[in-house]
């Protein structure tokens, strides 16, 4: 194991306590080549993929990275913006607007976003704080409910860097945030501004609330990933929060991969079947991704609505994630600073070299004294 090089240190820097959002990470374009790269990184995660390397990887790299690469860029150019991919554009902005509200708070901080997959990578934005003085770095993945698959994986990758540093900086981490009533309240504030522009579902015709968690397969379950429970509190909260019927909102999984059982009820069947039922309009919203992206902004707004229409529906709508909403921004602000207790969050200024030298000679001085 090959340790880095610390990063060259001047007496009088004071030391400081860092953020860094972590969100899972997106292809550096829309086409077949980035779309490649990323996948690879992405798909050879084991804590995405839990299959056997030497099952996995003649699949990955034989069959699904000549193949998937090219369809997954047409997804990601229906999406992409001027300034880039969506999920980067939000996680950008969430990282200023933290930094900008704490700030004004009164906290000196550090604030840096990094990408799980894809660029800034962890590894670099750790190296980065490091250099810049950070001897506290608090960790912040993205996901309100915690799985093997997302947290966990941020927190490898936290790990593998530390592997590789002489001077490691004290680390904390939020685990999850999906029972957070702020969270939650930000999450119903989506929906009621939802409501005062098109009407409250279910007045007027029959109607679904869709809350939309993306898919883990089916064994993580019975394993004891805890991601299937804590999406179904996220969802239960969020109705009570609206004042809800259970028959009034459901909750489903989307984003199946490969030909396993995954967490059920499955979001485009159970689009279909309430089309089909009667069901004239739904909303949905993808409570478990705060930054919209490919699986919310293709995948729900875009595909999940044909099929509802193309079996009956009448409005499909779908509601924004929080992305850089002031209300979950003010919550994600008040979640940091919960987990940044007893430690400090402005620059403690230091001895500078001459300080530390004129100390030293009193010290000698009194010594002689004695």
């Amino acid at each position: 194991m090959s340790v880095a090089k610390e990063p060259a240190y001047t007496h009088g820097t004071p030391p400081k306590t860092a953020v860094v959002l972590v969100n899972l990470g997106t292809p550096e374009a829309a086409d077949a080549p980035a779309l490649r790269r990323y996948l690879g990184q992405f798909l050879a995660d084991p804590r995405v993929v839990e299959i056997p390397k030497l099952v996995w990887m003649p699949i990955l790299h034989g069959i699904i990275l000549r193949v998937r690469p090219r369809k997954s860029a047409e997804k990601y150019a229906s999406i992409w913006t001027p300034e880039g991919s969506p999920l980067r554009v939000w996680t950008q902005r969430q990282a200023a607007r933290v930094e900008g509200t704490l700030g004004e708070r009164g906290h000196r901080l550090l604030i840096r976003h990094a990408m799980r997959y894809g660029q800034p990578s962890v590894g670099s934005v750790l190296d980065e704080l490091k250099a810049q003085g950070a001897t506290r770095i608090l960790v912040v993945p993205m996901y309100p409910q915690y799985s093997g698959a997302t947290t966990a994986s941020v927190m490898d990758e936290v790990f593998r860097w530390g592997l590789q540093t002489r001077l490691l900086p004290e680390l904390r981490h939020i685990n999850h945030f999906h029972d957070d009533p702020a969270y939650i309240e930000a999450l119903a504030a989506t929906v009621r501004a939802h409501w005062q522009k098109e009407g409250r579902i279910g007045v007027g015709h029959k109607g679904k609330l869709v809350m939309s968690f993306h898919g883990m397969p089916h064994r993580t379950l019975m394993l004891g990933d805890p991601y299937h429970c804590e999406c179904h509190k996220t969802g239960r909260l969020l109705a009570e929060r609206l004042g809800l019927k259970p028959d009034e909102y459901m909750v489903t999984f989307q984003s199946r991969f490969g030909k396993a059982r995954w967490l059920e009820p499955y979001t485009e069947p159970s689009l279909k079947a309430l089309a089909e039922a009667g069901n004239e309009r739904v909303d949905v919203i993808c409570p478990a991704f705060v930054s919209d992206c490919i699986e919310t902004l293709e995948e729900i707004a875009m595909e999940a609505r044909e099929t509802f229409l193309h079996h009956g529906g009448k409005a499909f709508h779908y509601i924004p994630c929080l992305n850089d909403q002031p209300q979950w921004i003010t919550a994600l602000c008040d979640l940091i600073e919960r987990h940044l207790q007893g430690w400090p969050t402005q620059p403690v200024q230091q001895p500078t070299e001459a300080a530390l030298k004129a100390q030293c000679e009193r010290a000698r001085a009194m010594g002689a004294a004695r």
